[in-house]
């Protein structure tokens, strides 16, 4: 990772696809280390986390997590799913939130030196090429070696930086016995 003591930097995750990259790689993320790990890094001046929430659920399994980092640094953004029935009637369930985390980003930009993108998905390609233009670096982070690769190579190769998920596992994962802590305290 290369960073400046003093450069500005904000964090933009897409939930979904950060989860579902450490899940193909076998880890949890510690999200109090990762801000912590970013943080050591430069100015942190902010980290966005964006997830779509189940609206008519009493319960979510995302909600305690959605209230954890609503409340240890994170701004989080989120907004409800869409139900729908696709062409084979099968219900079907969206929660897209490309467009909140775009417009995030060039909203920000010009307060930061360096954005860095928790995402693989190859439609934020156009949007770090606009960040670039006003003088952001970006970094990606996501990863190339699940199978398949959770990054798309459009995406990888614009980002001024790619992180390599698994590189940082080490740095940011989930320890055992806070693991087993968090299973005990969902049983009890």
């Amino acid at each position: 990772m290369i960073f400046y003591p003093q450069e500005r930097i904000a964090l933009f995750i897409d939930g979904a696809n950060l989860y579902a990259a450490a899940r193909a790689l076998g880890f949890d993320i510690d999200y109090k280390r990762l801000l912590e790990e970013f943080a050591s890094q430069g100015r942190l001046i902010r980290a966005f986390y964006y997830t779509a929430l189940l609206d008519d659920q009493d319960y979510s399994p995302i909600r305690p997590l959605v209230d954890w980092l609503d409340y240890n640094g994170y701004t989080m953004v989120t907004k409800p799913t869409k139900e729908f029935t696709d062409a084979t009637g099968r219900r079907k369930i969206k929660g897209n939130m490309d467009i909140e985390l775009a417009i995030d980003v060039l909203e920000m930009a010009d307060h930061l030196d360096h954005v860095v993108l928790f995402s693989g998905d190859g439609d934020f390609r156009r949007l770090v090429e606009a960040v670039q233009r006003r003088g952001v670096r970006v970094s990606v982070v996501s990863t190339l070696r699940s199978q398949p690769p959770m990054v798309a190579d459009e995406l990888r190769r614009q980002a001024d930086c790619f992180i390599e998920l698994l590189d940082i596992a080490s740095l940011i994962e989930r320890q055992p016995q806070q693991r087993e802590a968090a299973a005990v305290s969902a049983q009890g």
